[in-house]
């Protein structure tokens, strides 16, 4: 008898951006939970984010994962970049994200370089001004990839 094992294989890796453990105050002391950050992707221009909140820091984990899977972007990449400069903010958190050329890496925070390697953007430079909080880097990030367009689909709307 041959037993036969087969592995659902996930396309995505996830990385956690940050994990903070919050409290709430109630009429017996404190309550504690831990709350999680997590950016997927598939390193071929598809990438999200999530933020879970639980009693144990797996269990957030795994919540966030499931969120950002639900919340995923499409890229386009040009040149194993993004195709131009992009400006976005965030709450106090600033984001300037501009193409770099082959061989320069990425140039930019943790928070940015976890969701540009993820989303397969080999060469990239950032720069972040203002708040280094990572929620709000990661929210200005996505800000600006969803700005992002071909240069096909930048012609035709200029038309």
């Amino acid at each position: 008898m041959q037993v036969r094992t087969e592995e659902k294989k996930d396309r995505f890796e996830d990385r956690v951006v940050s994990v903070a453990r919050v409290s709430k105050t109630v009429k017996g002391g404190r309550r504690m939970s831990f709350s999680a950050l997590v950016v997927v992707g598939d390193r071929e221009g598809t990438v999200g984010f999530g933020l879970g909140k639980a009693g144990e820091v797996p269990e957030a984990v795994r919540k966030a994962v499931a969120q950002a899977k639900k919340s995923l972007v499409s890229i386009p990449l040009e040149n194993q970049t993004i195709p131009f400069m992009v400006q976005s903010k965030f709450g106090a958190s600033k984001l300037l994200m501009s193409p770099a050329p082959d061989g320069t890496g990425i140039v930019a925070g943790s928070a940015v370089r976890a969701i540009a390697e993820l989303a397969g953007i080999p060469n990239l430079m950032a720069k972040i001004q203002g708040s280094r909080n990572p929620h709000n880097v990661v929210k200005a990030t996505f800000s600006g990839l969803r700005q992002l367009t071909t240069r096909e689909e930048y012609v035709n709307a200029r038309k």
